[in-house]
């Protein structure tokens, strides 16, 4: 066990461990009540060599479980971290937004009350997996005027829409501009939280 620079506490534990570490968070998270206790672990490091890339896994762990649960003690594994969303989470609070403002900065300064129409559908649009009809029918409007939003998203944003690679851009925007809580993906065995929060 030690404690880094920065204040956090880690400590090495058997490749076993972290279902012990598991069972006994709830009881460590209600030793303090009224302080919040956030923890992440990573796979095995198999050799010493590998400790400091399972400590770097461990602090993104330990990042995702604050940002999910920022009001609740919650330990999260970096196993845990299965999906897109999921991964955004341990991405530093600052980077998000940076990030989310830049690619849809131009959105948001769409000006005349169109950036709240315009994000919107744009998250219709990427929810319905970029179907013209449904996103249409959605959003109680005629397929025509969808494609006109599309566009002019497209335009502004500087992306095409029927390009995988600019609609994960674009939904990357998204979750991290919305500051993503506790996905369900990250609601499984190895994420574990009190009521009791701790730090």
């Amino acid at each position: 066990m030690g404690r880094l620079p920065d204040g956090t506490a880690f400590a090495v534990l058997p490749a076993d461990g972290y279902n012990a570490v598991a069972e006994i968070w709830p009881l460590l998270a209600a030793c303090a009540p009224g302080t919040r206790l956030h923890g992440g672990t990573s796979a095995s490091a198999g050799t010493a060599e590998g400790l400091a890339n399972a400590l770097a896994e461990a602090r993104y762990a330990l990042a995702s479980a604050r940002t999910t649960t920022p009001d609740t003690s919650c330990l999260t594994d970096i196993a845990t971290l299965t999906s897109v969303d999921t991964l955004l989470t341990g991405i530093p609070a600052e980077v998000r937004t940076a990030y989310s403002s830049v690619v849809l900065g131009p959105l948001l300064k769409a000006g005349n009350g169109s950036a709240a129409m315009l994000l919107h559908t744009l998250e219709t649009f990427l929810a319905h997996d970029g179907s013209w009809a449904r996103t249409a029918e959605a959003l109680h409007l005629h397929v025509n005027t969808v494609h006109y939003r599309v566009q002019r998203i497209e335009h502004l944003t500087g992306r095409d829409l029927s390009r995988l690679t600019d609609r994960l851009d674009l939904w990357a925007a998204l979750v991290c501009r919305a500051h993503p809580s506790a996905p369900a993906a990250m609601n499984g065995r190895r994420t574990h939280s009190s009521t009791s929060p701790a730090r």
